[in-house]
């Protein structure tokens, strides 16, 4: 939302000043007329960090998106212009960051700006693939197809990401349950056992030593830990995003066991689906591909895309740079050299995406399965480790008492 400064005039003719957010200059004489005001001046608040609204990723949620595309697809189909239509999805969206684009959009739309061109003035909220499409639908006279193609890509999409996640979100809550564990252990229990064990003296286990050392590392240098998290989450985004280390960053992702093979079956469905959309609504391939190696977000991907592309500029086969590099399975190659045959490739290859959609499904669940046990393990061999630590020196300690 914008932010502005007003000066208006009440019904006794009293001058009376403010600030109001709103999505665009014309919200403001409507919302101060509700409230029994004439507006004299407006001014509009300069972005500042301190008034500027911040978002972290994606400002719009995947999820958000996929109505907003099918609304749009039905308003359309219902006959509702595009105008109003974008006046409807922006007043009824909870995304606000999405409902502050479609404000602007709107305004543009008013003025003869076609749809595209005003969605890609807000690339961060609308990608490259929806403004490709809804210019491919524009040229066509089928934009309500389009969207609703867009719709069912970015459905599929999302589906893809929540089993991922779901994947994903076991061994990490396990990992940080078990984090919280020891660190209690460590600067609580431990503690106690070792001013016991000073006070019946005698020489201690190499474990329940190391145990002791580490309890007293904690109490002293915990700070450190909340150092050492924040160097490594900044490492890890300087790996992810650095263009001199994210080729190897992606690489090491997909050699990582289990998880690797996952993101790769991922990596591919994502590829494809967004391939076939493309084709099928008409956008030209070298095009198409130059948008895929942006959607794919894996370098190492990108990378082959790039020199299938050089490929198809050379009067080459699209497959022949692909079928050279492990990521690429002979399954995808050779459908989409079928596909290049016979003039089918939107359907070849959303073929070969429900096929790793269904593939991501089944990994999904494999390792769901097979990671709960071992992280149960993981988290009794740890507390274990503590545990036996104690116990050990106790006994002992029993046994003097005993005799």
């Amino acid at each position: 939302m914008a932010q502005f400064n007003y000066i208006a005039r009440d019904k006794t003719g009293k001058k009376k000043s403010g600030t109001i957010k709103v999505n665009t200059r014309k919200e403001v004489s409507t919302k101060l007329r509700e409230r029994g005001l004439r507006l004299l001046t407006l001014e509009e608040v300069p972005e500042t960090a301190l008034n500027k609204e911040i978002y972290i990723g994606n400002p719009v949620k995947l999820k958000d998106f996929v109505i907003y595309l099918r609304q749009f697809s039905t308003l359309l189909k219902a006959g509702v212009t595009i105008v109003d239509s974008t006046r409807i999805l922006s007043q009824q969206t909870e995304s606000k960051p999405l409902r502050k684009a479609l404000s602007a959009v709107l305004e543009d739309l008013n003025q003869g700006t076609p749809l595209s061109e005003c969605a890609a003035k807000h690339k961060r909220i609308f990608p490259p693939m929806f403004i490709n499409l809804v210019r491919a639908g524009e040229a066509s006279g089928a934009l309500d197809e389009a969207l609703e193609r867009l719709g069912e890509h970015f459905e599929k999409q999302h589906e893809t990401k929540k089993k991922i996640q779901s994947a994903m979100a076991y061994p990490i809550v396990v990992a940080i349950i078990a984090f919280v564990v020891v660190i209690y252990l460590l600067t609580n229990v431990v503690p106690t056992f070792a001013a016991m064990f000073a006070d019946f003296g005698g020489e201690l286990p190499a474990l329940t030593q190391f145990v002791l050392s580490v309890s007293d590392w904690m109490q002293e240098k915990w700070w450190m830990l909340i150092i050492i998290g924040i160097a490594l989450g900044g490492l890890f985004a300087f790996l992810k995003k650095s263009k001199l280390t994210k080729y190897h960053f992606d690489y090491v992702i997909l050699k990582i066991p289990i998880f690797g093979s996952l993101m790769r079956k991922a990596m591919l469905a994502r590829m494809t689906r967004t391939l076939s959309s493309l084709f099928a609504s008409s956008v030209p391939i070298l095009q198409a591909i130059s948008i895929v190696e942006k959607v794919v977000e894996n370098e190492v991907a990108a990378r082959v895309l790039r020199d299938s592309r050089s490929s198809l500029e050379r009067g080459v086969s699209l497959t022949e740079p692909m079928k050279k590099h492990w990521i690429f399975p002979p399954l995808v190659t050779q459908m989409i050299a079928i596909g290049e045959q016979t003039g089918s490739l939107d359907a070849m290859l959303a073929k070969v995406a429900d096929f790793y959609e269904m593939e991501v499904g089944t990994a999904t669940d494999q390792i769901k399965s097979l990671i709960e046990p071992l992280m149960i393990v993981f988290l009794a061999a740890i507390v274990g480790t503590i545990v036996l630590s104690i116990m050990v020196p106790m006994f002992e300690i029993f046994n003097q008492v005993g005799n």
